[in-house]
């Protein structure tokens, strides 16, 4: 069987989980680690990407180039990559010094329906002779056809791929074969899938994507990231082995790099709370969590309305100010005219 490119966003959408505080210990221990276990290509950097640093999206501990120069030390063989949503970072102030740094790989993200907002990035990366891949995010919340039309610019702008990123944890698996086959036989280009676990469908739905042709998949070790996280890599990974893909990858090293290093910084264990179970139900950014919760708790009202109200809203990552005024307004609801839990307020 054909291999699939399995990428590694552990040092990238991984750091949601642990607010952003890879420290250089850590990131030289797991890309020595990932190297080890033959990975082609390890993301690295703040988990909204390149420039996202901020008091709104969460500080890092280090700056996107140092940890970008520290993971570049330690990966000989294996690719190094950086994130990008235009916007967050730009051209001038991050991504020409993340060349510089010696990224091999860019990927250049976007919602769902700007893509052509990724074009001089994208070029811009071609220019520099990197492998990039243009990344739409939020793939829920486009049909197939309409993923298509975004997909073709992408390729237009001379992408090497194009990878839907379930940004919500809200797709199925019979959602991600129906989107995946339509790019799959309507582009040149190779096809990707990013997975979140909010409603306990990353690998299902990983594999969905492989079965209707996906190339690329994109994973966390032991799950780690936004949300109920992403799809854990050494599972998905022994998934497709037994499935009878050849991924040439060291799976025990994969296993130890999760256990040895990603468990002992990991804040909580990834799993399926409440808060991430409503996001995906509500199809809301995995990132709004831990901005809901304060909010929340600000305005004692119950998070999970707020982010029901966000996705009623089609509330998108880059919008994370809104998240305080939907909490006031729960609040001044509640005043009036008192809460409804019912089933029928998270459908």
């Amino acid at each position: 069987m054909d291999d699939i490119l399995i990428i590694d966003s552990t040092l990238r959408d991984g750091s949601h989980a642990i607010r952003h505080q890879f420290d250089a210990k850590t990131i030289r221990a797991y890309a020595a680690g990932a190297q080890l276990a033959k990975i082609p290509v390890v993301m690295v950097g703040h988990g909204n990407g390149l420039g996202a640093s901020s008091l709104q999206l969460g500080l890092s501990k280090l700056p996107d180039l140092q940890m970008l120069k520290i993971a570049r030390g330690q990966l000989q063989k294996s690719k190094l990559g950086a994130f990008l949503i235009p916007g967050f970072g730009t051209i001038k102030n991050d991504l020409a010094g993340a060349v510089e740094a010696g990224i091999d790989v860019l990927m250049v993200a976007s919602h769902c329906t700007e893509a052509n907002i990724c074009r001089q990035h994208i070029q811009y990366g071609i220019d520099k002779n990197l492998q990039v891949y243009g990344v739409l995010m939020m793939s829920h919340m486009l049909g197939a056809k309409e993923l298509l039309a975004q997909a073709k610019l992408i390729q237009n702008y001379g992408a090497s791929g194009v990878i839907l990123m379930d940004s919500a944890g809200a797709l199925l698996p019979a959602d991600v074969i129906r989107k995946v086959r339509v790019l799959v036989g309507e582009l040149k280009i190779d096809v990707g899938f990013h997975a979140h676990n909010n409603l306990g469908m990353a690998i299902a739905n990983s594999v969905a994507a492989v079965r209707a042709g996906a190339k690329i998949i994109d994973a966390c070790s032991r799950g780690l990231g936004a949300g109920a996280g992403n799809c854990q890599l050494e599972v998905i990974v022994a998934v497709l082995v037994r499935m009878g893909y050849k991924l040439n990858l060291d799976l025990f090293q994969l296993m130890d790099n999760s256990e040895k290093i990603i468990a002992k910084i990991m804040i909580n264990p990834q799993e399926i709370s409440a808060v991430s179970l409503t996001s995906g139900m509500a199809g809301v950014f995995s990132g709004f969590a831990p901005h809901a919760r304060v909010a929340a708790k600000r305005f004692s009202v119950d998070v999970r309305d707020i982010l029901i109200e966000l996705g009623r809203r089609k509330i998108v990552a880059g919008q994370e100010d809104i998240i305080v005024d939907v909490a006031a307004n729960l609040a001044q609801k509640k005043k009036i005219r008192g809460q409804d839990n019912s089933i029928e307020a998270l459908i």
